[in-house]
């Protein structure tokens, strides 16, 4: 044993070993992407050639003539449908002679090929170091993303070239030698889409003022060589459309993400709106250009090239969603000293360009201006004021960590503890928090909506349901409903109780956690989530009609009035609400985890007993207004205990408990300690 030790060949097995495991997770990671960029470029491609003819490609149909074949009559411009340069119109032009059904195919794929062209671009321009995992990775999440993104999809579906500059940007950023060739690249894509320009002074701040002057000559040459091959196209473009201006859709058209665009929606015009899109677009200029000099002095020349870009978006008199691709590229921007902050800017970023804006904010008037200039602000967020940091900041490499709870065993031997799920001790960042909440409901309430089932197989589980509460006798739901009715006090408050509390508890319990207790805050989180996972599940595969909607049975809805049961009334979410999501019923179950919550981390007794009356009036109320059956509600409290079961099993036992368990002390107050933290020169 003792030359065993001395020799050292045991540690350099077991050291072997370990690289190896790390490399194979890694194949298996990078392999695993790989899949995910393929399958999603793979759904791109056939969501466009499964449109019928005539719904996709639009764009492109503005050479599509009576005979099928593509070709140009009159000007580009007759239509104002093309919103390209006439240099752009030039180069399109050979097309014009193909096949339709040739050019939608050679289109699509070409679109495709650009894309990962521009992923594979993006990935190895990322600020230097980076480590292997990093540099393995990043060429199939950025294709993916690029893929997931709005202005790709639009592209593809609508036959757009906006991708083309952007390429063209990169590439002579980051993949062409000489100044002059970058020049060129800029200065074609410059052709192809004015603002580009804007990068001209970007390479002239950086010291490349051979490349900055190639893309102004190359600009100019190729606007000159349009206009004397279309002149009277190049007229329209340039004088007549103002540089393309009145192209396309409205200006003030919410696809319109430019300052143009959200001054009109606020409702300015004329004189006082142009002066004001100078003056603020000249700002943003300033602004954007400023901080991407001194970035891309920094050694970011990625994240530069990206704020330029999104000054670009903003300054521009219109620009439609297929052209906001600078955005996203600024997603390689690191902003926050502690680890737990350094995700909240990707998130969003990728959020806001995968998203409908809708889904980012709430169906509430008040917030129907942000909701409209969600892309913008994004961009001028990025181009002004994100404080991004510098590679010279010892938080860049090194953010202030999160502490985390000593691990716990796996509950089950063939269940491994999720190591995403890790029990940190730090408080989470709050915006993060409320976007992802945001984002969750409302894709739960897109996918709840989606599945509504039809009209004849919801009743018929209504009668099964009704069925088996007879069996077992605790078909209450029809003299409850109607004993209520006669008091009106009652009646009244158990209207009340259901339509007000639903959202108002869950969230004030949230936040009470976020406050007081941010490590009880994620456990209780991370069980609703759960648990309304497995609910949305349950409205898919079983939906169910609610006692109001059963024809024949004479309950009464004494929240909404006698319903026309061939057109059911929910109120002002009607159109937008499952009918039929009856089992379980979440509003129960979220009463009831409310009820839990409560019970097991309020100090005093009162308090816990408080707690638990909340899911007692809840389950009453449901049955009562005759909006569930019985069952449901015991459905909704089976969600609700898997959604504590599954965060037990996968994240072990709330921290307090693990650590009585192990008779660890629990850090107090890690997050204060540890906020204004500077890493140590060891990390």
């Amino acid at each position: 044993m003792a030359n065993a030790e001395h020799s050292g060949r045991p540690a350099e097995a077991f050291g072997a070993t370990a690289a190896g495991t790390t490399q194979a997770r890694l194949r298996a990671a990078r392999l695993g992407l790989w899949l995910i960029a393929t399958l999603l470029a793979v759904r791109q491609v056939a969501v466009v050639l499964g449109t019928p003819r005539g719904e996709r490609l639009t764009d492109l149909e503005t050479w599509v003539g009576q005979n099928g074949v593509l070709h140009v009559n009159g000007s580009l411009y007759d239509s104002t449908r093309f919103t390209g340069t006439p240099f752009a119109g030039l180069v399109l032009k050979p097309l014009t002679r193909t096949a339709e059904q040739a050019l939608g195919w050679g289109w699509t794929f070409g679109t495709l090929l650009l894309v990962v062209g521009l992923g594979l671009v993006a990935a190895r321009a990322l600020p230097q170091p980076v480590s292997r995992r990093t540099s393995l990775l990043a060429a199939p999440v950025a294709i993916s993303l690029l893929m997931l993104s709005l202005p790709v999809r639009n592209t593809l579906y609508l036959g757009q070239t906006s991708i083309i500059p952007v390429l063209l940007v990169l590439l002579g950023c980051f993949a062409v030698r000489g100044q002059r060739a970058s020049g060129l690249l800029i200065g074609v894509a410059a052709a192809l889409q004015p603002t580009v320009l804007l990068f001209a002074p970007l390479l002239w701040f950086t010291g490349r003022r051979k490349a900055a002057l190639a893309t102004g000559v190359t600009f100019l040459a190729c606007t000159a060589i349009a206009w004397a091959a279309m002149a009277h196209d190049s007229y329209t473009y340039w004088v007549h459309h103002m540089a393309g201006t009145g192209l396309g859709g409205k200006a003030d058209d919410l696809a319109n993400q430019s300052l143009h665009g959200a001054l009109l929606r606020f409702g300015l015009s004329g004189p006082l709106e142009i002066a004001l899109f100078l003056l603020l677009g000249a700002a943003v200029a300033y602004l954007g250009l400023r901080r991407a000099v001194r970035y891309a002095r920094d050694g970011q020349l990625l994240l530069a090239v990206a704020l330029t870009g999104c000054a670009a978006i903003a300054v521009s008199p219109t620009t439609w969603q297929h052209q906001l691709l600078w955005v996203l590229l600024a997603v390689v921007g690191r902003v926050g000293k502690r680890a737990a902050d350094r995700v909240l800017w990707p998130v969003a970023v990728v959020l806001v360009m995968t998203l409908p804006a809708k889904m980012m904010l709430p169906n509430n008037p008040a917030l129907y201006t942000l909701r409209d200039n969600v892309v913008l602000l994004a961009a001028l967020a990025a181009a002004t004021f994100v404080p991004f940091l510098s590679r010279t900041s010892p938080y860049y490499r090194s953010p202030v960590p999160t502490e985390y709870a000593p691990p716990v065993t796996s509950r089950f031997r063939h269940v491994p503890l999720l190591p995403f799920l890790r029990r940190a001790l730090t408080r989470p960042n709050l915006l993060l928090e409320l976007l992802l909440i945001r984002v969750v409901y409302a894709a739960y309430g897109q996918v709840r909506v989606a599945v509504t089932a039809d009209r004849a197989t919801a009743e018929h589980h209504g009668r099964e349901i009704h069925s088996i509460e007879k069996w077992l006798s605790i078909d209450i739901e029809h003299w409850a409903n109607h004993a209520v009715v006669k008091v009106d006090w009652l009646r009244s408050f158990f209207d009340f109780y259901y339509a007000s509390f639903h959202f108002v508890v869950p969230l004030t319990v949230l936040a009470v956690l976020y406050v007081r207790r941010p490590t009880d805050y994620r456990w209780a989180r991370s069980a609703l989530g759960l648990a309304t996972i497995l609910g949305l599940l349950g409205f898919w595969l079983y939906p169910l009609a609610p006692p109001r909607l059963m024809p024949g049975l004479g309950f009464i809805d004494t929240v909404h009035g006698v319903q026309d049961f061939s057109k059911p009334d929910y109120g002002v979410m009607t159109e937008v609400t499952n009918q039929y999501a009856a089992m379980p019923s979440l509003h129960f179950g979220w009463s009831l985890w409310c009820g839990i919550v409560i019970a097991v981390l309020a100090p005093k007794w009162w308090m816990k007993a408080l707690g638990l009356l909340h899911p007692l009036f809840t389950v009453t109320a449901i049955v009562v207004t005759a909006n569930h059956w019985v069952l449901d509600a015991v459905g909704g409290a089976a969600v609700v205990g898997a959604g504590f079961g599954l965060t037990y099993l996968l994240m072990g036992p709330r921290v307090s408990v693990a650590s009585a368990l192990t008779k660890e002390p629990l850090p107090e107050d890690a997050e204060d300690a540890r906020a204004d933290r500077a890493p140590s020169a060891g990390h």
